[in-house]
């Protein structure tokens, strides 16, 4: 990449429409998402939660990467000038709830640090700081014309209810343990009256007072309190249907690998997490909400949710509230369904980010990206919705990127996965979607794999499965600080970003396929202004040996600035544009506005 090319044509790019924060749409947004336990230690006397006792008590074992690391909101808040730097508009920050600070079977403990074992909902847990530190993040983002968004749980809590019958229990349907009988079809009757979860009335509810269906759950005497908002507390608020396989009901109902699956059918539970989640949006003003597990709450959960936080979201003040829901599917028809149906404004694109994945690392042709872009339609509220997907290519579950790419091309040059990193980055920036980028990816993480291992500090860390990865891009280890604002891949995201940052039509234009083939190579689109029309060409070559050739173009896009790359400065006929791009190069060649 022809830096320099690039940094002399964001001169003359336009500002963006939007001035103020809040004026901007989501799809005009880049995001940073990060976990703060792995983000940056503000604060060493909150390392441990309050807690006094060894790591089962207070979570805190830098050593161990299933356990808290000392990150922390004060931590988050230091590092604001490195995010603005990198050019993120919007920070999405893990869960920050008060957890269950360790939980699981003796010798196979692990800790919340990663924040989705929720207890109290209404506070900050005190490993991460606390409330009056969360305000001061927000408002010192909002100061610099950053957004934050807040990561929800809705679908469970942490694992606090337990089953008389068993430990690790097996889900039990609703057909072989009807609401109308303890313990199976032959059991006491109970629950007379009750029509079924499907009667989402609280009349039909008020009736469902027992909640031994199907096992006898029960609260353990030191955590009968521990829930917050108190409610949470009484068994009768869970499916309690054993754990989930993730198929059929049970994907809804059933326990998440043992977590409380909170049945979210209940008219009371749907009412107290409207303003268990609306409260948040008052006290603090963020701008936006990634649900977690959103695939496995009933739609009509979402459907009541989902336009409660909006309208408490622009009552504030706060009129383009980004919602966008976890659906981890690389199917464009599941994906978009849970639009559908569920009418969640937006969903995370996983198939975005396994198309990229596999398309940058040579694994696959360049249609199977154009494939991901032709089911856009399939969204509630057409190619216009698809442009507020949240895109990425790597994450705190599935991986980073880097391992993706290295994964796939294990003989190759320290050199070639930069090269193809870069790719994948500029595709992430300059296709359609919201581009996230994953704490990390910018210092040229690799990570070993998915979850535990893909979560490593940007702090020095202490963690030796994280201390022996070799990063790309840099001789440095993760065995030290990472915030160098020099790191190619860094330099690449920040140049990148404030390219599409100046040009609507990378933020809110129309993206038409030029071409796309079968085999490592091509893939071109182009992009059009919102309001001029003017066409942006955009050109990847996934290949290790240079591409050359025509691409189709507007006929009347007849001169051509390179933003990016390399461009002519004219087109070869009405129609018509030839272009070189080097191995595992790009470009972008704006033209004038059509005439």
């Amino acid at each position: 990449m022809k830096f320099a090319a690039l940094s002399l044509a964001l001169l003359a790019a336009t500002p963006a429409a939007a001035q103020s924060y809040r004026d901007r749409l989501p799809e005009d947004e880049v995001l940073y998402f990060l976990l703060p336990d792995r983000f940056e230690n503000g604060d060493t006397a909150n390392d441990r939660g309050g807690l006094r006792g060894d790591r089962l008590v207070t979570g805190f074992d830098p050593a161990a990467k299933g356990f808290y690391h000392g990150g922390d909101l004060k931590g988050l808040l230091k590092r604001l000038d490195y995010v603005q730097a990198l050019g993120a508009t919007a920070i999405w920050v893990g869960p920050i709830f008060k957890n269950k600070a360790v939980q699981g079977p003796k010798g196979q403990e692990l800790a919340g640090y990663h924040g989705y074992w929720v207890t109290d909902f209404t506070r900050v847990d005190p490993h991460l700081g606390t409330n009056a530190d969360f305000k001061a993040l927000v408002d010192a983002a909002h100061a610099r014309g950053i957004k934050v968004y807040m990561d929800i749980i809705v679908n469970h809590t942490a694992d606090v209810i337990q089953y008389r019958e068993c430990g690790n229990c097996a889900y039990r349907s609703r057909a072989d343990y009807p609401y109308a009988r303890k313990g199976g079809v032959t059991g006491e009757a109970i629950n007379g009256g009750f029509a079924g979860d499907q009667v989402q009335t609280a009349e039909n509810f008020a009736k469902l007072t027992r909640p031994d269906y199907t096992y006898t759950p029960f609260v353990p005497a030191a955590e009968k309190d521990v829930k917050v908002p108190a409610w949470l507390n009484d068994p009768i608020y869970y499916h309690n249907r054993g754990n989930s396989t993730f198929a059929g009901e049970s994907s809804t109902m059933g326990d998440f690998v043992g977590l409380d699956d909170v049945m979210t059918e209940h008219p009371r539970v749907i009412a107290g997490m409207i303003e268990i989640f609306g409260s948040w949006i008052d006290r603090f003003g963020i701008d936006g909400f990634r649900i977690d597990t959103a695939r496995h709450v009933n739609p009509e959960f979402w459907q009541a949710f989902v336009p409660a936080m909006l309208a408490r979201a622009k009552a504030k003040g706060i009129p383009n509230f980004h919602i966008f829901g976890e659906v981890a599917d690389p199917d464009t028809s599941a994906l978009a369904r849970h639009t559908r149906v569920d009418k969640l404004p937006a969903v995370l694109d996983f198939a975005f980010a396994r198309a990229v994945n596999a398309v940058s690392a040579g694994e696959v042709g360049t249609d199977r990206l154009a494939a991901v872009f032709a089911a856009d339609p399939l969204y509630e509220g057409g190619e216009a919705a698809a442009q507020k997907l949240p895109t990425f290519i790597g994450n705190h579950d599935q991986g980073r990127a880097a391992y993706f790419l290295r994964k796939a091309n294990p003989q190759a040059s320290p050199a070639e996965l930069l090269a193809r990193d870069q790719l994948a980055h500029a595709m992430l920036l300059l296709l359609r979607g919201v581009p996230t980028i994953y704490s990390g990816d910018e210092q040229g993480f690799v990570g070993d794999g998915d979850d535990q291992n893909a979560r490593e500090d940007m702090f020095a860390s202490k963690t030796a499965v994280y201390t022996d990865n070799l990063l790309l891009g840099t001789d440095r280890t993760n065995a030290v600080a990472n915030f160098n604002p020099d790191h190619p891949l860094f330099r690449e995201i920040a140049t990148l970003s404030k390219l599409r940052r100046g040009h609507p039509a990378l933020t809110r234009g129309r993206q038409l396929l030029r071409f796309a083939g079968d085999k490592p190579g091509l893939f071109a689109v182009s992009r059009f202004d919102p309001v001029t029309g003017a066409e942006m060409l955009i050109a990847f070559n996934t290949s290790p040996e240079p591409w050359s050739g025509k691409i189709e173009v507007e006929p009347g896009s007849t001169g051509f600035t390179a933003l990016a790359g390399q461009c002519p400065s004219a087109a070869a006929a009405p129609g018509s544009l030839s272009l070189t791009l080097p191995a595992f190069g790009y470009a972008v060649c704006a033209a004038g506005a059509p005439k």
